[in-house]
């Protein structure tokens, strides 16, 4: 049954202009990633998952393509692509194009329906902080400072009901016969509905060969700078610190993997290797990004604002004794709770700009959360949004995260701009979503892979606080590289098995 019926969609078109009708089928012999491949991964889509905790599976994923409107912009230009047709225009700020875009789509919310039924999805580059603070670009990114794709048409894969749901989106206007675009509507369900069941013909072979986690070859990825560089930025951070120009800074580093195997496969293994709260697969035409990234940057529901602060880290034990005694370990050190605390009141003070005076409170702090790999300290801040503030407010006050810069936040990205090399680009910025009904989720871009010009791009780093010793925070910006670069050489070595097996064969 396709919901809603057309008697409510003729309801809800006074009110609004996007509706969203649902088709839901059994699916419980797919998966979120062959479902994806039986799109044809095209070149403008998206896969979103996720595991709470990294340990256990979100109950919803994401499937999306075909966008009916591209937006992105570089500085002060923007390009919007829409119906095959692409403006191109210098305007005096992008978030508010944006904004203005944004308010053009308004949906319903339907009860007990998954919380994302359309939208906006994305990313937003670090190097985006330009246009709403007086902070300078290290140098001219190779990626948008923004790129979304707005997206009517999706798939919703749930993993509790073993079900998937499909939905389009109608465009409401007084130009549209209802009725007809309904119908219409309808039969493009059903007729997809079919594609999506008929049995697979797609040929390509599973990845195969034995799962071995391999050890990382860091003269196979080439870093932007040496290690004497960053260790002597780091010492200048310091000084910067000691001055009392900061109290923390952020300092990353850049990796190059050239001749990159395909990002959907990467995907797949990275997914395995490091479940996380958000895991993505963002085709963009010309690049694609692949992550999973564990921390939230904001979250608005239905007027609820939400970030969660993570700062401290411990790895994994072998045992459930071991985790135990690590995690008293990083409860008991003080320089991790003090970083920590710093960036919970960032958090809050970020919040107190665009929530009600007075509702903005820690409902969690330094809770221990379990990952595949490491844990983390990790606190949740959250608050009433006010009413004449908008999702892309709330945005804009917590954009980017103070977990990625240090604090204060803009002597911080200022002193970031000098000491680093290159732009981040996509990394330290944020991937999500706004969606038609006025919701927001998005992450921190961290523990991701960006695909460009044939090559993969990884960017990791640390906070350096005053007694920060700079061979170890080298060491912490590589360890924290290695998950994805294992990725890389692990997609590698299982296409490289694939290839040897169907020769056999």
């Amino acid at each position: 049954m396709i919901e809603p019926s057309f008697d409510r969609v003729q309801d809800l078109s006074h009110a609004y202009t996007m509706i969203p009708l649902c088709y839901t089928l059994l699916a419980d012999t797919e998966t979120p990633v062959s479902l994806y491949r039986r799109l044809g991964e095209p070149a403008h889509s998206f896969l979103l998952e996720s595991a709470d905790g990294g340990e256990r599976q979100g109950r919803y994923s994401f499937i999306g393509t075909d966008p009916f409107l591209l937006f992105r912009s570089r500085d002060n230009h923007i390009q919007v692509t829409e119906q095959g047709s692409e403006r191109e225009v210098v305007v005096e700020n992008p978030f508010d194009a944006l904004a203005e875009l944004l308010q053009r789509y308004r949906a319903p919310r339907y009860h007990g329906f998954p919380p994302f039924l359309g939208g906006a999805v994305g990313y937003i580059g670090y190097e985006a902080i330009t246009q709403l603070e007086p902070v300078p670009r290290a140098t001219a990114a190779a990626s948008d400072d923004i790129h979304l794709m707005f997206c009517d048409k999706l798939i919703i894969f749930d993993h509790l009901k073993r079900t998937m749901t499909l939905v389009i989106n109608l465009h409401i206007s007084a130009e549209i016969d209802l009725e007809s675009s309904y119908r219409m509507a309808c039969d493009r369900l059903l007729e997809w509905g079919k594609s999506l069941t008929a049995p697979r013909q797609d040929g390509q072979p599973p990845l195969s060969g034995a799962w071995q986690e391999m050890a990382v070859d860091f003269d196979r990825a080439c870093s932007n700078t040496t290690r004497d560089r960053f260790c002597e930025a780091v010492e200048e951070a310091k000084e910067a610190i000691r001055r009392g120009d900061i109290f923390q800074l952020v300092l990353s580093q850049r990796w190059c993997w050239q001749d990159a195997p395909p990002p959907l496969a990467v995907y797949r293994v990275l997914r395995t290797l490091n479940p996380s709260p958000y895991m993505y697969l963002l085709s963009l035409g010309d690049e694609a990004i692949v992550g999973t990234s564990p921390e939230m940057l904001i979250k608005v529901t239905d007027g609820i604002v939400e970030t969660r602060p993570i700062a401290g880290t411990r790895p994994r034990g072998r045992t459930p004794a071991e985790d135990e005694a690590l995690a008293q370990e990083l409860l008991a050190d003080e320089k991790e709770r003090a970083e920590h605390v710093m960036l919970v009141d960032l958090g809050r003070n970020d919040l107190g700009r665009v929530c009600r005076y007075g509702t903005v409170q820690v409902t969690e702090q330094m809770k221990v959360e379990n990952y595949s790999h490491v844990m983390h300290l990790v606190s949740h801040v959250k608050g009433e949004l006010a009413p004449d503030r908008s999702p892309l407010d709330a945005f804009r006050a917590c954009f980017p995260a103070g977990t990625l810069t240090g604090a204060p936040k803009v002597k911080a990205m200022e002193i970031i701009a000098s000491l680093e090399p290159e732009a981040r680009g996509s990394y330290g910025g944020a991937i999500g979503y706004f969606s038609f009904d006025g919701n927001l989720d998005s992450c921190i871009t961290i523990r991701t892979i960006h695909f460009r010009d044939g090559d993969a791009f990884v960017q990791a780093g640390g906070g350096i606080v005053a007694d920060s010793l700079p061979q170890n925070e080298y060491e912490e910006s590589r360890n924290k590289a290695r998950g994805m670069l294992r990725a890389l050489a692990m997609t590698e070595q299982l296409l490289s098995a694939t290839a040897t097996g169907a020769k056999e064969r």
